[in-house]
């Protein structure tokens, strides 16, 4: 069975990288790496890239991404080293509660067990072999469950984020992203300008606590602030796909929409003025 053989391959590259003695986490993605190109190639998955450390993602930095090189996600796999045995306790984290409230279609690991979350509920769980045998008996493990984990792969292959949403289910990304925005990036940047003293935000929050709500909080600024980014870059985001502003700047020929171009976009305003969108 062609399975068997990548599995046993596979095996066979993390006994020799445990049995080195000096290995880190990061030492064996390679294997597994090598291990899901070899999965997709042999199931005819063609279009299936995995992309090991992939640039941040709006919930941090997984270790993969598996996707198909163009722009549709499979899903995210976070890795541990083997010796992190209970992956139960790791997937109740900071760091894995916000990877399953975010990615809808992850994979925890400790290159021996795989534990499958869809939409941040656990689907699935198989341990392909013993990573104990490998250590203490200096041996290969022998390979377990192979069909259990066929169906496991099988299933976050089959997963792709849809090309469209539901008023519903849009709302609901929208909000994950407002969230990390949130707690990720806006309040930890406050608490360090709090601290110089100085910094856009914080002045922001002075103008904002001054002129408008006078009791605002720095975590209800946190909140505010990143509602504000995360629907007002939606809005033009909209409103670039509708044709709201200059042809010049539709977004066929600006692929890489980010906040920096939603800024640049002139918006027109009633009267026949136009001016960026601010963002």
């Amino acid at each position: 069975m062609k399975d068997k053989a990548i599995f046993r391959s596979y095996l066979k590259t993390l006994h020799k990288i445990m049995t080195q003695g000096d290995a880190r986490e990061e030492s064996f993605y390679s294997a597994l790496e090598a291990l899901f190109n070899a999965y997709a190639n042999a199931s005819n998955k063609r279009d299936i890239y995995v992309t090991t450390l992939p640039k941040k993602t709006e919930a941090g930095y997984p270790d993969f991404r598996i996707w198909d090189g163009k722009q549709h996600v499979v899903g995210y796999i976070e890795a541990k080293h083997p010796n992190e045995r209970n992956l139960q306790l790791v997937s109740e984290s900071e760091q894995l509660k916000r990877y399953r409230h975010t990615f809808p279609n992850l994979i925890l690991t400790n290159f021996f067990e795989f534990r499958l979350y869809r939409d941040g509920d656990l689907v699935d769980t198989v341990q392909i072999a013993r990573p104990l045998i490998s250590t203490r008996l200096e041996k290969v493990p022998p390979l377990e469950k192979v069909e259990e984990f066929v169906a496991l792969l099988e299933k976050f292959f089959a997963f792709l984020l849809p090309k469209s949403y539901s008023a519903e289910s849009l709302a609901t990304e929208l909000a994950k992203r407002t969230r990390f925005l949130r707690d990720e990036v806006i309040s930890q940047e406050l608490a360090q300008e709090r601290e110089r003293g100085t910094g856009d935000l914080l002045g922001f929050y002075e103008a904002f606590q001054t002129y408008l709500i006078g009791g605002l909080t720095h975590e209800d600024f946190a909140d505010l602030y990143s509602q504000t980014i995360t629907y007002g870059l939606f809005a033009a985001r909209v409103r670039v796909g509708d044709g709201f502003v200059q042809p010049s700047y539709r977004v066929r020929r600006h692929p890489s929409y980010d906040r920096d171009f939603a800024g640049s976009v002139p918006v027109h305003l009633p009267g026949g003025s136009s001016q960026a969108s601010g963002m």
